[in-house]
């Protein structure tokens, strides 16, 4: 991790990440993947689903978003993720889910909430969950998995994302744990 000069606007989103071995099955799937679809697969440390991005933000609109997070009340869930999927014109190989999520949903609209009444961006599209597996994939790939990842979600963070030529590097800044279902 590095300091950021003080002001500096910053790159931000929500994000859930999986644990160590929901983090290793999903990595193995993106190697396996980026492999057939000709992409390049996300590496371990970089696989996590977005809840929300906000883009660049102000230095001193940080601690809001801070205050913001702490006010999430949603409870923790089980995530089911089995399918596979392409976005044709992004090039991106994603993992999501074939039914709904309510658990995701639940979190997802509290927080969509909090953020529009704080004054911060929300994608007006409808959400589409998913983790990246790979990038710049030559071939589409739709299909179910066999065996589904299964995650459990207890925690959620304010992540900043730092652009380099190695891509982008994340650094966690706050993180909230959900109650108890």
């Amino acid at each position: 991790m590095h300091d950021v000069a003080p002001g500096k606007p910053q790159r931000l989103f929500f994000a859930i990440w999986p644990g160590a071995s929901g983090r290793a099955a999903i990595a193995s799937l993106a190697c396996e993947v980026a492999r057939a679809a000709g992409g390049r697969a996300t590496t371990a440390d970089k696989i996590h689903l977005t809840l929300a991005f906000l883009g660049e933000q102000p230095a001193d609109r940080i601690p809001a978003l801070h205050h913001l997070g702490g006010g999430i009340k949603a409870p923790a869930f089980v995530l089911t993720l089995d399918e596979i999927g392409s976005f044709r014109r992004t090039g991106i190989t994603w993992l999501g889910a074939s039914a709904p999520q309510s658990g995701l949903a639940a979190l997802h609209a509290e927080l969509g909430l909090a953020l529009q009444t704080a004054g911060f961006p929300v994608d007006e599209r409808p959400y589409a969950p998913h983790l990246t597996l790979a990038r710049r994939s030559k071939t589409s790939i739709r299909r179910r998995l066999p065996e589904p990842v299964i995650w459990p979600v207890d925690a959620f963070t304010l992540v900043a994302s730092d652009l380099g030529t190695g891509g982008p590097t994340y650094r966690t800044m706050a993180e909230w744990r959900l109650g108890a279902g």
